[in-house]
């Protein structure tokens, strides 16, 4: 008796449905990588659940709008700065740490970032000072720190340098030209800004 050619294909099993922290974070990674591709006047929740595979009640359940949703995606998403740099002098340490706050800026949750920033109107701007501040200024500042404290140690850096704004001058100077110049940093740029503007302000009086 002839049989078949024909067989019949496998039953195909149903993907799990997602839920919790699974599909929480999904929505997350699909918010930045529409912040990447479209910025955040395209961005749109309808775009979001879409990027996600999931439906739009999802993403209002938790979030009740997309800029609360950004929020938490940036939040989540940011790099952390771990540890200051140690390569046995501030100019090095300074340059390392840069080049840190450079490969944040331009990694994918960073590229959201700018693209909140480059476009958002003053309004929504400052609903994401917080994430800005707690979460790239303040991180940064804090190993800038490390790092000068470190040189008064060493004898390279005067004593009282470690103020306000010094510490402030390189996210500022970052921050500011990415945004206003539209600066990708190059090194040759990193090392301008530390040679003319941060070794001059650290410099012992005398020196």
């Amino acid at each position: 008796m002839a049989t078949s050619r024909w067989t019949a294909a496998p039953a195909r099993t149903a993907s799990p449905r997602r839920r919790g922290a699974v599909l929480e974070h999904a929505i997350l990674d699909a918010a930045l990588e529409q912040l990447g591709t479209v910025g955040w006047k395209g961005l749109t929740m309808e775009g979001v659940a879409a990027e996600a595979q999931t439906g739009k009640a999802a993403l209002y359940r938790r979030w009740p709008s997309k800029e609360d949703l950004v929020a938490d995606a940036l939040v989540s998403g940011l790099p952390r700065l771990e540890a200051a740099p140690d390569l046995g002098n501030v100019r090095e340490d300074l340059l390392a740490l840069c080049r840190q706050v450079r490969q944040i800026m331009f990694s994918r949750p960073g590229i959201a970032l700018r693209a909140v920033i480059h476009e958002c109107d003053q309004l929504h701007t400052e609903r994401f000072e917080g994430v800005i501040v707690g979460n790239v200024v303040e991180p940064t500042v804090e190993l800038l720190r490390a790092v000068i404290m470190r040189g008064i140690g060493r004898g390279e850096v005067r004593s009282d340098a470690a103020d306000g704004y010094v510490l402030d001058a390189v996210p500022a100077m970052m921050m500011y030209r990415s945004k206003m110049c539209g600066s990708e940093w190059s090194d040759r740029e990193l090392e301008e800004m530390i040679d003319r503007l941060m070794l001059p302000l650290l410099r012992p009086y005398g020196a």
